[in-house]
């Protein structure tokens, strides 16, 4: 079976280098070591090493199971693009938003 290939640009490798070293220093003001919290979350020690490190081969599944395991903190995940301040401009413009992107020109 062949792995995926992708191209991640580095402003969002520096992004989840960040969001890695956030973690960590959540796991570790918590005094919450790389075992007990890979017990809480479900994953290997080494998956919580690669979020750490913010391998961009992880899925986001394996990071909100991290972020559970640090006391709940997948809730944030919620936050993510939640309000865009285009969109509230656009709802008191009265204009309509799509639902879908648009089709690629061929």
């Amino acid at each position: 079976m062949r792995k995926a290939s992708y191209h991640i640009l580095p402003n969002t490798e520096r992004i989840l280098a960040d969001m890695g070293e956030q973690i960590k220093n959540a796991r570790l003001r918590r005094n919450v070591t790389v075992e007990l919290l890979a017990e809480r979350s479900g994953i290997s020690r080494t998956s919580i090493w690669k979020v750490e490190r913010g391998d961009p081969s992880v899925a986001m599944g394996i990071y909100a199971a991290v972020l559970h395991g640090l006391n709940n903190m997948d809730r944030d995940l919620l936050l993510i693009a939640k309000d865009e301040p285009m969109i509230e401009k656009w709802k008191e413009l009265n204009l309509n938003t799509r639902k879908r992107a648009s089709r690629r020109e061929r």
